[in-house]
C-alpha cells in the first residue's frame, strides 16, 4: 500500500475531466522561451497585419491599445505537460482587428504570427476567429509583463500554448500552411491538446 504523498495528490474528478491527455496541473505559471527576452521600445512599437506579403494595416500601441477589448477567462494547456486552469485574459480579437483593418474575413486560409524575437508560428485562419483567439494585453487585471511575452502575445486557448505566441509583432496570413520554429522541429502543425497532437505524426 503506498503511504500518502508518495503518488502525490491525485487530481479531482473536475480537474480530470478539464485536463486533455498527458497533462497534469500546476498552481504557478511557468516560463519558457527559445532565448532571451526581448527589449521592446514602446514608442517604436508597431503590429502589422500582412495580407500574404502585403502590409494590410499597422497600429502603434496607443492605435492598437485604443480598439475594442474582450476577456476570456479559461484553461491552457502546455505541450511540456502542464496546464494552467482559470486563465485570465484581457486584450483585442483577432475578429476586431480584422474589422479595424476593413476585412470581415481572413483573407487566406492560413496564418503565421511573427514575434520580436523572430520567433514564428503557424495558425490556420480557423483558429483565430470566431472569438477563437486574441492578441492578449492583459493577464489576471495587469499588463502582460515581458518575461510572460508583453506587451502582447497571441491567444490561442484551444491550441497547445507554444501557438500563442509571445512578444507578437505580425500576423501574416498564408496561402500554404508554412512551418513555424517549432514546427520545423517535427511539432504538430496545428497542436490540438485534446487529441494530443504534440509531434508531427500524432
Amino acid at each position: 500500500m503506498a503511504t500518502r504523498g508518495f503518488t502525490g495528490r491525485r487530481p479531482s474528478d473536475e480537474a480530470r475531466a478539464r485536463l486533455p491527455p498527458g497533462q497534469h496541473e500546476v498552481k504557478d505559471f511557468p516560463i519558457l522561451q527559445i532565448g532571451p527576452t526581448p527589449r521592446i521600445d514602446m514608442l517604436r512599437w508597431r503590429f502589422v497585419l500582412y495580407d500574404r506579403a502585403r502590409p494590410v494595416k499597422s497600429w502603434s500601441w496607443e492605435q492598437f491599445d485604443a480598439l475594442p477589448k474582450t476577456k476570456w477567462r479559461g484553461d491552457i494547456h502546455c505541450v511540456t505537460t502542464w496546464s494552467k486552469f482559470d486563465t485570465l485574459w484581457e486584450g483585442v480579437t483577432v475578429d476586431d482587428l480584422l474589422a479595424d483593418a476593413t476585412r470581415g474575413e481572413p483573407p487566406t486560409p492560413y496564418a503565421l504570427a511573427v514575434s520580436f524575437d523572430d520567433y514564428s508560428t503557424n495558425v490556420p485562419a480557423a483558429d483565430l476567429v470566431g472569438g477563437r483567439a486574441m492578441i492578449a494585453t492583459r493577464y489576471a487585471g495587469q499588463p502582460i509583463t515581458p518575461d510572460h511575452g508583453g506587451p502582447a502575445r497571441l491567444l490561442v486557448p484551444h491550441l497547445y500554448f507554444w501557438k500563442s505566441a509571445k512578444w507578437l509583432r505580425a500576423l501574416r496570413f498564408t496561402e500554404k500552411d508554412e512551418a513555424g520554429f517549432w514546427e520545423e522541429s517535427g511539432y504538430h502543425m496545428r497542436g490540438d491538446p485534446w487529441r494530443e497532437e504534440r509531434f508531427r505524426g500524432d
